[in-house]
């Protein structure tokens, strides 16, 4: 069962699951929006079965102790930044990272700028971020699946999100969450300020450019049934990726991929783990 935590950094306290025993393998999994370290139960648990020591925060904004109030406190450096301080909180040289959605794409830029500190890269349903930006300018698919970007960066996001008891946020997250995490993230998201902090991450995205290619050991997990990300850039993230590389395609899942199909997810991630153990 997971232990809760809050970890100081210089940023401000992060709220945070754990499992597993703290000198054991460090895995650090970053959730995407609009959920939190719950979305990482199942995982969590299965890490902490296999010796490893597995830490789910609730990242800048979802954290109440670390939640800033401006966009520009948002940037994809700032959001890099908060990972480097929680592995410097538990003394950890090296440790796996594993990311999906948007903590996808911390986990992505953390691992091409901080290749000495991260082990290995696993990716849920978000591509590298260079080929999945440059495909919503010049693919016409991936555009309109990423139509939703702009009305989460829109001053007026929070007020459609939350209208008629949140019923648009919920929408967001069918089909494949489970309906408690889904009543629990919209309880977090309708406290005051929460929203606009997580929807500050879209907003603090035009701050942000390339990061470059990965060199450290990636395995990246995309469904076909994703609406919001498309096959254009999930086939091209390879190319962004100069170490060892599995790309694993899931057939029938959304892009809710830790909380459809968590065995399945686990299962590609301790396999990921255990080829490259040094």
């Amino acid at each position: 069962m997971a232990e809760y935590i809050q970890i100081p950094t210089p940023a401000g306290k992060f709220d945070a699951l754990t499992a597993g025993p703290e000198d054991g393998r460090p895995v650090l999994l970053l959730h995407g929006f609009p959920e939190a370290a719950v979305q990482w139960s199942e995982q969590l648990s299965v890490l902490g079965g296999a010796e490893c020591f597995a830490v789910a925060p609730d990242q800048r904004g979802y954290s109440p102790g670390a939640r800033p109030k401006q966009a520009t406190d948002y940037r994809l450096a700032d959001l890099v930044g908060d990972v480097l301080a929680i592995a410097e909180h538990f003394g950890w040289q090296r440790f796996d990272l594993v990311g999906h959605d948007l903590g996808a794409i911390v986990a992505w830029a953390t691992a091409a700028e901080h290749p000495d500190r991260v082990r290995t890269l696993t990716a849920a349903s978000m591509p590298h971020p260079d080929p999945f930006f440059e495909a919503i300018r010049s693919d016409e698919d991936q555009h309109q699946r990423s139509g939703h970007m702009q009305v989460f960066q829109s001053s007026g996001a929070e007020k459609t999100l939350l209208a008629d008891n949140a019923k648009k946020l919920r929408q967001i997250y069918y089909p494949g969450v489970p309906q408690h995490h889904v009543d629990d993230y919209v309880q977090r998201l309708t406290e005051p300020g929460a929203l606009t902090a997580a929807l500050n991450w879209y907003r603090a995205m035009r701050y942000s450019g390339r990061i470059g290619p990965v060199e450290v050991p990636t395995l990246y997990v995309w469904s076909t049934e994703d609406t919001a990300v498309g096959s254009t850039a999930a086939l091209a993230t390879g190319d962004h990726v100069t170490g060892p590389y599995r790309f694993e395609m899931l057939e029938d899942v959304s892009h809710w991929i830790p909380e459809e199909a968590p065995e399945t997810f686990i299962r590609l991630l301790l396999q990921h783990l255990v080829a490259h153990q040094a």
